[in-house]
């Protein structure tokens, strides 16, 4: 009988440094490649680009692959005490960074059948980071960018989005990453806010900018990341013309759109005394508008997201509560409790019922005003998406004001040297194209 070879790999686009592991694995025995899913993968990194099943058909069609079984975890203990081989095969590179404790457990598990690790050199010139910013270089399709959000969602155990505004947003935040406890941290998405597209248009937020200046803003946007991007839609407006704002914004490539039930003239949720300004829509009304919405679109991919104003309006968990099933029963693909007080209770009170509803839908929260609460205490709540809905326009804000009284107080820019971006910076960070 043939030694037994395990490789663990993404797949998610194929080198030279991952043919020479096989053929170092196929030198040792017959191959077994643990293919990781999109939750392992996702657990410390980015979403891999294909999902599963098209990686799982590249890998099964590699020569020398005898067979290709799922991965779960990044740990590859649970496999390797099912399959017991006589080898895994890795690239030498996990030494160090976010695998560098799954390779200690490895060693350990191999221990206990006196199995042995393999570790093939790193093979020069060869970056998966490279590829990766390649990648992004080149964009995506409207439908890939789409079909990102319903994927994340399955994959992660919450989705973290971030507000962009304008081109540059959008760069800050795909590109902003940093490495926590050997895995790495980013945003998942971007939220294209109502609140701070008007904000830097210099005009109140009252829906007084006209759809076709927002859908400038999203190609500005669209231009700058590949991530999957969110559209706050406020109140949708009448029924007849939301149908009109889903298939734009689908055949664009957006992958959702949040839409709140209240009507009249828009008034932001978190103004304060604002309370008795603001109406909200019958549950019949805006049902029949996610109904609308949902027979508008043409893919299975674009959502369309309720947003509950109950507890902004003071009307409770209960009737937030109510108003969620009858949204779900309508088509809503995901729900959005909202909230304006300082703590998380209602919010918390509201998914805790919200979890053991029959037929469910992911769950987002916008801790704005309740700030206080982590993301690991939404993942314990049931909250499925955090939307840092604008953190960007409010941080630079400030920050430019500080630059203008520099200036008028020493009348030279001289002391922003050392605060503000270097010219230089400024030329290269917009990339100037595919290579």
């Amino acid at each position: 009988m043939p030694k037994q070879v395990y490789v663990g790999m993404s797949a998610d686009f194929i080198h030279p440094g991952h043919l020479n592991i096989i053929q170092k694995a196929r030198e040792l025995g017959e191959v077994t490649i643990g293919l990781l899913t999109d939750q392992a993968i996702a657990s410390y990194k980015r979403l891999p680009y294909l999902p599963y099943e098209h990686r799982k058909m590249i890998a099964e069609n590699l020569q020398g692959v005898e067979r290709v079984v799922p991965q779960t975890t990044l740990d590859y203990s649970e496999n390797l005490r099912e399959f017991k081989p006589d080898f895994v095969v890795h690239g030498a590179d996990w030494r160090e960074g976010p695998q560098k404790q799954t390779r200690e457990r490895v060693i350990d598990v191999l221990k206990e059948w006196g199995g042995q690790l393999v570790e093939v050199p790193y093979t020069e010139g060869i970056s998966s980071t490279d590829i990766n910013k390649y990648f992004n270089q080149i964009g995506t399709t409207p439908q890939l960018r789409m079909k990102r959000m319903r994927r994340l969602l399955t994959a992660k155990p919450i989705v973290r989005i971030i507000e962009a505004h304008n081109g540059l947003t959008a760069l800050i935040a795909d590109r902003v990453r940093i490495e926590k406890n050997g895995m790495v941290h980013e945003f998942d998405g971007l939220w294209l806010s109502s609140l701070t597209d008007s904000t830097a248009k210099a005009r109140p937020d009252i829906e007084c900018v006209d759809l076709t200046s927002r859908l400038n803003t999203l190609a500005d946007i669209l231009e700058a990341t590949s991530k999957p991007i969110i559209f706050d839609g406020d109140s949708g407006g009448l029924a007849e013309h939301f149908v009109f704002t889903v298939r734009s914004l689908e055949r664009l490539g957006v992958s959702a759109i949040v839409i709140e039930d209240k009507v009249g003239l828009k008034r932001n949720s978190l103004l304060a005394n604002s309370v008795e300004d603001q109406t909200q829509d019958t549950i019949e009304n805006f049902c029949y508008k996610i109904t609308m919405g949902k027979k508008a679109q043409v893919t299975d991919e674009f959502m369309i997201v309720a947003r509950i104003e109950s507890l902004v309006l003071g009307k409770g968990v209960e009737d937030a509560v109510n108003r969620a099933r009858h949204y779900i029963e309508a088509g809503a693909d995901a729900i959005v409790i909202h909230s304006k007080e300082k703590k998380a209770d209602e919010v918390l009170a509201f998914a805790k019922i919200y979890q053991d509803f029959g037929v469910r839908v992911p769950l987002i929260a916008i801790p704005t005003t309740y700030n206080k609460i982590t993301e690991k205490e939404l993942i314990d709540a049931g909250v499925n998406l955090v939307i840092y809905a604008n953190h960007l326009i409010r941080s630079a804000y400030p920050a430019m004001i500080g630059a203008a009284k520099s200036i008028l107080e020493n009348e030279r820019s001289y002391e922003l040297d050392t605060s503000i971006m270097p010219i230089s910076e400024v030329l290269a960070l917009i990339p100037s194209g595919p290579s």
